[in-house]
């Protein structure tokens, strides 16, 4: 909903508040795990968490993750642990050990999110907050298309997945600049967010800012989209599950048949739910696909 004229737009600390009183959690007494690395995201969204957290009375723990990739990530987690240290809130880091090789962005996150989960074990926690927002969520749409990927693809960077949160997902890029401007709070810029060798350096400097020339609210549609795609319930990251798979499953829903199969790679099968409206993905049984022709006549046997 867009703001009355003359209305200043909400401020970080008001939009997070609403998410977390829109996913329900955390309750009163439970722990936050805030992951941070020092850069603008994360010390903004643990400011804003320590803020909330003295009001809606839930503690928080910050940890630090060390990639092992960069010289300077040292120095950037100092910033994350002098945050933590003034706002009063206990700090824990890690290092993570890397090997350069093929997709290593995507075994980095892998492994940050495993670290997370550890040490969230480790510390009581009963969820783990990171700093993902909007303009992150629209890039990621942007990079599934561009890589290619079936509709359940889209539905990326929930507010809340198993523990994860991510609370600020409604706020901008530029609302997360704002409130750290406002607070004096120092940060650092990961160097490779500029290096366009990376996707989602180009999509964020190249592919998005010509979108919003046509279209200004782009990252919004782009959300809308993700939030239109969970709410389908489509299985994210699913190997296998393709538009084939789903105009199967579609036509078995026209005709009714409540009892089709689609069988995928690695031994599941999908189904879809019609009472629901949600396509399941569960062990392999015997596959039965969607009919699209007439029944055999019995053999005579």
């Amino acid at each position: 909903m867009s703001e009355a004229r003359g209305s200043h737009p909400p401020t970080l600390l008001t939009l997070v508040a609403r998410e977390l009183r829109a996913i329900g959690v955390p309750s009163r007494g439970q722990r936050v795990l805030v992951g941070v690395s020092g850069g603008p995201d994360s010390q903004a969204l643990l400011h804003v968490m320590a803020r909330l957290g003295d009001r809606m009375g839930f503690g928080l723990e910050a940890c630090g993750l060390d990639h092992g990739l960069r010289e300077s990530a040292p120095d950037e987690l100092a910033l994350a642990e002098a945050l933590a240290a003034s706002l009063g809130i206990a700090y824990r880091s890690a290092r993570l050990s890397l090997q350069a090789g093929a997709n290593l962005m995507a075994r980095a996150r892998e492994a940050r999110y495993a670290a997370l989960h550890n040490a969230a074990h480790q510390t009581g926690a009963s969820w783990i907050a990171v700093g993902h927002h909007a303009d992150d969520r629209a890039e990621t749409v942007l990079m599934r298309l561009l890589r290619g990927t079936g509709p359940g693809g889209l539905a990326v960077f929930g507010a809340r997945q198993g523990i994860l949160l991510r609370p600020m997902i409604r706020a901008r890029r530029s609302d997360v600049l704002r409130h750290l401007e406002r607070h004096g709070i120092a940060f650092a810029q990961d160097p490779t967010n500029q290096d366009r060798r990376y996707l989602r350096a180009a999509v964020r400097h190249e592919v998005l800012p010509v979108l919003e020339r046509y279209s200004p609210r782009i990252v919004q549609h782009l959300c809308d989209l993700a939030d239109d795609v969970e709410a389908l319930g489509l299985p994210r990251g699913q190997p296998g599950l393709g538009r084939v798979h789903l105009r199967s499953l579609a036509k078995a829903a026209a005709g009714g048949d409540a009892a089709a199969r689609v069988a995928l790679p690695g031994g599941a099968v999908a189904r879809l739910d019609l009472r629901s409206g949600r396509v399941l993905v569960e062990p392999s049984g015997p596959p039965r696909l969607p009919r699209t022709d007439k029944p055999e006549k019995p053999d005579g046997r």
